[in-house]
């Protein structure tokens, strides 16, 4: 197995290296491996509605009446949620809310407290 990246447009893992730069085989496609390597890819940045950075460990307050699926309840506008866990999925905090248990919550309805 090759040390090499594979070609970012075809995706070949048969990619060798020329007078510094990767070449693939298959499509011809040429690229710098000193470019591959600063485009890494970094840790994501939770922002929340206003665009403030969120960590773990935050209190947010929610900014938005939210209807919850399957129990009927709605968590009301203003309601605070302490020490919330960021995660990477389609909900981005995992929390929980007095009243109503464990939550799962998209970051474009909370504010930071």
């Amino acid at each position: 197995m090759s040390a090499l990246p594979p070609c970012p447009k075809c995706h070949s893992e048969f990619t060798y290296e020329d007078a510094g730069g990767c070449i693939c085989p298959e499509c011809g496609h040429e690229w710098s491996a000193q470019a591959e390597a600063a485009a890494a890819p970094t840790e994501r940045v939770y922002r929340d509605a206003t665009g403030a950075i969120l960590q773990n460990g935050d209190t947010v307050t929610v900014i938005k009446d939210l209807k919850l699926k399957g129990s009927g309840g709605t968590i009301k506008i203003g309601t605070k949620v302490k020490h919330i866990r960021l995660v990477d999925s389609d909900h981005d905090i995992d929390c929980k809310i007095d009243g109503f248990g464990a939550m799962r919550l998209k970051t474009a309805f909370v504010r930071k407290a």
